[in-house]
């Protein structure tokens, strides 16, 4: 690729991430996620917008190749490589947008760590939506690949947000069942509204609590064909003892035949196509959210501590990250 290709490719991956962000800021990303052209008067009555300000948006939406005109007046269709597109923004909106406190306040995270981790926070909003364009191609693909193909009676997620992933498996999953953890009251309550949008509620049992919790009440993970962590375990490593601690639980309280799948990253990866996100996701998360990733061998150890004779690696698509299937 010639030096003219590389500005025009990253002068295009800023503007699609610019755009698509604005998109979700205005509500718009349900429309532009189906395969069914959308009108002028969904995106007026979806963003709450006058129809001068939507029709403005739409075309600069059309003018990049985001979108293209339905055969009807005033209806539109998203690109053919949507997907690819905002998958590939999505980690330009993870490193500038989502960890905006962490780049703009770089010196005094390096002078005094607790002290910028107490006075700035990122934007939960901005991490969940980076993070999904991230996994929609990044790892989500091969953790429900492999979560599917075992066709589980009971799953469950720890770390589940607002539910995306298990509500997901439900779907393509009719006979199972599920049960999402999380911390994070906002986003159970999320993960309740939208399993009742897609018809699953009554397959779906939501839990607020941490996964620290699961150490002293194992309840919530008892009997589960498959318990999934997705990039949350990273957070209890520094804590040997209550990752330990969660881990045998797992290991005691899964089903018979069943396993747990952890996603999550290794530092510094260094395969072909991983070095810059991976160097950029290993120092932001050591840097400034005082966590460790651990290399792939220290997971490994960590499991087989567990009870969990049977331990696989694979590396997905998002540099850095692996999918750990603990088994036995």
């Amino acid at each position: 690729m010639n030096s003219t290709d590389s500005r025009g490719s990253a002068a295009d991956l800023a503007a699609d991430a610019a755009l698509l962000e604005i998109a979700e800021g205005l509500g718009l990303s349900t429309l532009l996620d189906r395969a069914a052209p959308f009108t002028l008067h969904e995106v007026t009555a979806a963003a709450d917008v006058p129809e001068s300000g939507a029709a403005a948006f739409l075309d600069a939406l059309l003018r990049a190749g985001l979108l293209e005109r339905g055969e009807e007046a005033h209806h539109f269709t998203p690109c053919s490589d949507m997907a690819d597109r905002r998958y590939a923004a999505g980690y330009l909106s993870w490193a500038l947008n989502a960890n905006r406190p962490y780049v703009d306040n770089a010196a005094l995270f390096l002078r005094d760590p607790a002290a910028a981790g107490a006075r700035y926070q990122r934007d939960g909003r901005r991490v969940a939506v980076s993070s999904r364009w991230i996994g929609s191609y990044g790892f989500y693909p091969g953790v429900i690949e492999e979560i599917t193909q075992r066709k589980p009676r009971r799953i469950v997620d720890l770390g589940a947000g607002a539910g995306g992933l298990l509500i997901h498996l439900l779907t393509a999953l009719p006979d199972s069942t599920g049960l999402a953890l999380d911390l994070s009251a906002a986003a159970c309550e999320e993960a309740e509204q939208a399993a009742r949008r897609a018809e699953v509620g009554d397959r779906l049992r939501v839990v607020n609590r941490s996964i620290e919790s699961l150490a002293d009440d194992p309840s919530p993970v008892r009997d589960a064909d498959v318990v999934h962590a997705g990039f949350v375990m990273h957070d209890v490593v520094s804590r040997p003892d209550v990752l330990d601690g969660v881990l045998r639980t797992c290991r005691a309280s899964i089903a018979d035949g069943g396993c747990l799948v952890v996603t999550d990253a290794v530092p510094y990866a260094a395969g072909p196509g991983e070095r810059g996100f991976s160097a950029l996701f290993t120092y932001l998360h050591s840097s400034s959210m005082d966590v460790r990733l651990p290399p792939e061998e220290e997971w490994r150890a960590a499991f087989r501590r567990a009870g969990f004779p049977d331990v696989t690696s694979t590396p997905l698509r998002m540099p850095g990250s692996r999918m750990f299937v603990a088994a036995g």
